[in-house]
């Protein structure tokens, strides 16, 4: 027995009434268009054929949406919640056009596979173990100078004005000049390739140590003072053109850019379960102290990459992946870490604009009291957690799925790998579909073109299938895609294409039987033909 339903109906140029489309035809534009509501019984059944005859369902009543004509728009895309297949109202006579891009419409209807949702079920919805999703609220401050408050203006130009004191007086401890010069020629200090008080540059240097020190002048100037000496005992400058030879590639890289335009850096401790890597890293003090340096040099050819003017983005974001990680049991690495935490701490103030700890396991509370004491409240304030089933999830909230790795979730694929049909620069979207519900994204076609599109459900365990449905009432449905129960062991990524010689529309549908909602992303470009 069909179940009556509230569908919430995109108009599109096809099905808005015939009579409302003729000026916005002729001028081949792509329309933003209200929503209206119908009532409809669900009529269509799912087919397993390679092609099968559309039919035309009941006329929808609606009332005449307002239409408004704009050139160039993008693709517009419109999420509508609904319990069944959304129906297919009479379509305007509309020929093929040339250079229109698609329009994109999601729509949520119930599963046909839906299962009874039983508490044991929703219980796995949630972490067995509970992990704090962050320890305090924080927004970055504005880099701009121009944004600073009177009370932080007044504060930078006394540091600078005791920073410009130590340098006449070479009271950092560089190599000084000769004693008949030294008298009369200011000291010249460097760091992360900007020199003190020689532009806005250097003020948003000493900006950060401000803030690492609340905005006590000096505190900052002995932090600044304490972090110069260790860059020349350490030999800072000759360590970035140093040639380090490592294993570490795969243990800590940059990857894109988050939502704000901080640069990303990954830091995966599970390739410590390889026992080789892990000897050939921590096995002794020399190896470990090898392994400070090359971290070093790395942070440091990164940190040399942003941008220190006034209102440029400067800090870096963090993930940390705790998937498969060797854990408090090994020593050495937690010797390590707490080494590098501190050093970080002391030296590199207010780079890092969140640390998201992702796959995190159930003992990560335990090693976090060990580095806990070692962090100020500040450096907390921007933790981020979430387990293995909410990694994803959480860093979508910050980064684009396009910007995001494949193995953490996303569509960007490692650089060395070929990707000839999408980049960084394409824009993907993300729609979360709920428990027992199908996802349909359907892209209407406005000209002949070959369209190729990337389509992934986080963790898998759904139905997929793909079809295209011409505009002509009488035309055949293809179905590019059968529908395939896509499992999580399953290939991560699907990147499918069709030629399209005709008006129509592409439906991509994704069904969820399971009792958990979940993550569908999702790309397409267009070429024309």
């Amino acid at each position: 027995m069909a179940e009556e339903s509230t569908t919430t109906t995109l108009a599109t140029p096809q099905n808005q009434p015939p009579s409302e489309l003729t000026t916005s035809i002729e001028s081949k534009s792509t329309h933003e268009v209200l929503a209206r509501e119908t009532e409809s019984p669900e009529k269509a059944a799912e087919t397993e054929t390679m092609v099968t005859t559309s039919t035309p369902e009941e006329e929808a009543a609606a009332e005449n949406p307002e239409v408004k004509p704009e050139e160039h728009q993008s693709p517009k895309v419109t999420e509508t919640a609904v319990n069944t297949s959304m129906p297919e109202g009479e379509t305007a006579e509309v020929t093929l056009e040339e250079h229109q891009p698609p329009t994109v419409t999601e729509t949520e209807t119930a599963s046909t596979e839906k299962k009874e949702l039983s508490q044991k079920e929703e219980a796995g919805e949630e972490e067995t173990t509970r992990i704090p999703q962050n320890l305090g609220s924080f927004k970055e401050e504005s880099s701009n100078l121009s944004d600073l408050s009177d009370s932080e203006k007044k504060s930078l130009n006394e540091l600078k004005h005791l920073v410009g004191d130590a340098l006449d007086n070479h009271q950092f401890g560089s190599v000084t000049k000769p004693e008949e010069d030294a008298a009369n020629t200011p000291e010249e200090v460097t760091i992360w390739g900007v020199p003190l008080l020689k532009d806005d540059r250097s003020d948003v240097v000493l900006l950060k140590f401000l803030r690492a020190r609340d905005f006590k002048v000096k505190d900052s100037l002995i932090m600044l003072k304490n972090t110069i000496k260790w860059r020349r005992d350490f030999k800072i400058d000759e360590l970035v053109d140093e040639d380090l030879v490592d294993d570490l590639d795969k243990v800590v890289f940059m990857h894109g850019h988050d939502r704000e335009g901080h640069p990303v850096c990954y830091n995966v401790y599970g390739e410590f379960q390889n026992k080789e890597l892990y000897n050939k890293t921590f096995s002794d003090e020399e190896k470990r102290k090898h392994f400070l340096r090359t971290r070093i040099q790395f942070l440091e050819r990164s940190i040399r990459k942003l941008d220190f003017s006034s209102g440029g983005v400067s800090t870096i974001f963090q993930i940390n992946d705790m998937k498969n990680s060797p854990g408090l049991g090994k020593k050495e690495l937690r010797s390590a870490t707490k080494q590098a935490v501190q050093l970080l701490q002391d030296n590199y103030p207010e780079f890092v604009f969140k640390q998201a700890f992702i796959n995190v396991p159930w003992w990560y509370l335990v090693f976090y009291t060990v580095i806990g004491p070692f962090m100020t409240p500040r450096s907390k304030s921007k933790l981020v957690f979430a387990g293995p089933s909410r990694s994803a999830e959480t860093l979508f909230k910050y980064i684009s799925p396009e910007q995001v790795p494949v193995q953490y979730g996303g569509l960007s694929v490692d650089p060395c790998d070929c990707n000839p049909d999408f980049s960084l620069d394409d824009p993907a979207s993300e729609v979360t579909v709920k428990p027992g519900t199908k996802q349909t994204v359907e892209i209407i076609i406005y000209e002949k073109c070959e369209i190729v599109w990337e389509i992934r459900v986080i963790g898998w365990e759904v139905s997929y299938k793909a079809e295209f449905v011409p505009e002509e009432k009488d035309a055949y449905t293809v179905v590019v895609q059968k529908p395939r129960k896509m499992k999580p062991a399953d290939e991560p990524v699907l990147t499918q294409s069709f030629k399209v010689n005709e008006l129509g529309k592409v439906l991509l549908t994704v069904d969820n039987p399971t009792s958990k909602k979940k993550k569908l992303v999702y790309r397409f470009n267009v070429k024309s033909l």
